[in-house]
């Protein structure tokens, strides 16, 4: 796997965690910069820098057997779209250049989906069936993008039109090309085979993606139907789970069992915030919880961390670890313990937190002092990871033997 490409990667996930290291900042000491502009430039670094170059990076890597120039040409121009944004939305938010950029990027997506599908090659119908339910559900998500002009010229950002099709985009991203994209690496790497029960897991999956997307509708126009539809979708959700836990059981031990400690350590990480993800999302079941968590913004960007940075990062950094970028030693294996540990503490600062709000207690006492330190766990992490695939003579450029 190319290095500077995943150091590219890693590099917007370090930037976009400094960003949102300078939003808590500003609770502390407020600084000139526009906070709604700054929130816009960390999550499209997040998402579209770190995660999205990330997963490209993986497809590529592992579905593509002829790698043309093409895909090292398409990365830098999607790059240069995620330096764009970057640059551009502190300053302006969404403008003409911070929308320049994103149509850019959009525009290379689709030619990265393009690409992927006509030239993949794969022997596993598992990991054929996810990657392709992956890049239908990224341009799916688009649809949202190309709403928004609409919506706010129509009815306004006020307007539920304008904010259904911003959930619509973050939706399909997160639930669907995000996570079935990892899904489909994790299925290629434990080469599992087509079956019956994969069939049903894989029908199971899409339709809860569809059908979940009903709740952050009712948030905006609520209705009784939304509620039943997102019930139904949560249903399936938790099948969809039970089949996959009998599905990846017996390759999943064996692939930990034959794996660094630290490899181990990410997996079951990632695996344990995928569960606690489905078994949060259950509790939308009743109407009260779901209301109270959208109403109070630190449990939403409470789960929005615990996809971002729990279960896809997991992944993510397990499929890195993996390879021979890296030299895994003490020094990386407390970097990434280090990282975890500021993801769990702002996870239970966040939620806590949220009860107080809920519960009409207040603040949490030095909250957002606390809130900011244990933040800066997350960039120490990453960073780590960096420093690590810096060090020469970690691998052989013409060795370079991936599983």
């Amino acid at each position: 796997m190319p290095k500077k490409l995943v150091f590219t990667c890693l590099i917007n996930f370090f930037i976009a965690a400094i960003l949102g290291l300078a939003l808590r900042y500003t609770y502390l000491f407020p600084i000139s910069i526009n906070y709604r502009f700054l929130t816009h430039a960390h999550s499209h670094v997040a998402m579209l820098g770190w995660v999205y170059l990330m997963i490209y990076t993986l497809f590529v890597r592992y579905f593509i057997p002829n790698k043309k120039p093409v895909y090292n040409t398409l990365f830098w121009v999607t790059q240069i779209a995620v330096v764009g944004m970057l640059l551009s939305f502190p300053f302006q938010g969404y403008a003409a250049i911070s929308i320049t950029f994103s149509t850019l990027h959009i525009f290379c997506s689709y030619y990265f989906v393009r690409l992927i599908w006509k030239n993949h090659k794969t022997q596993s119908t598992t990991s054929k069936l996810l990657l392709k339910a992956s890049l239908l559900f990224m341009l799916i998500s688009t649809i949202g993008v190309w709403c928004l002009g609409p919506a706010v010229g129509l009815l306004g950002q006020a307007s539920a039109f304008y904010q259904i099709a911003i959930q619509f985009f973050l939706h399909f991203q997160f639930n669907g090309w995000f996570l079935i994209s990892v899904l489909a690496i994790f299925f290629h790497k434990l080469q599992l085979t087509d079956s019956k029960q994969f069939q049903r897991f894989f029908k199971l999956l899409i339709a809860s993606t569809i059908l979940t997307f009903a709740l952050p509708v009712n948030w905006f126009v609520p209705h009784a139907v939304l509620l039943w539809l997102n019930g139904l979708g949560v249903v399936l959700q938790i099948a969809a789970l039970l089949i996959f836990i009998k599905l990846i059981k017996a390759p999943f031990k064996i692939v930990l069992k034959q794996s660094h400690k630290l490899i181990r350590f990410m997996f079951q990480f990632a695996m344990f915030c995928f569960i606690l993800k489905i078994g949060l999302q259950t509790l939308s079941l009743i109407p009260d919880i779901s209301n109270t968590a959208f109403q109070h913004r630190n449990l939403v960007i409470g789960f929005i961390h615990l996809t971002m940075l729990g279960v896809i990062s997991g992944f993510l950094f397990a499929y890195i670890l993996q390879t021979k970028l890296v030299k895994l030693n003490k020094t990386l294996t407390i970097g990434m313990y280090v990282f975890v540990l500021g993801f769990v503490l702002t996870e239970l600062i966040l939620i806590v937190q949220g009860g107080l709000f809920y519960f009409g207690a207040g603040l949490i006492p030095k909250y957002y002092l606390l809130l900011f330190i244990s933040s800066l766990l997350l960039p120490l992490g990453i960073l780590s990871l960096i420093l690590n695939i810096l060090k020469p003579n970690n691998y052989d450029t013409k060795t370079l033997k991936e599983t």
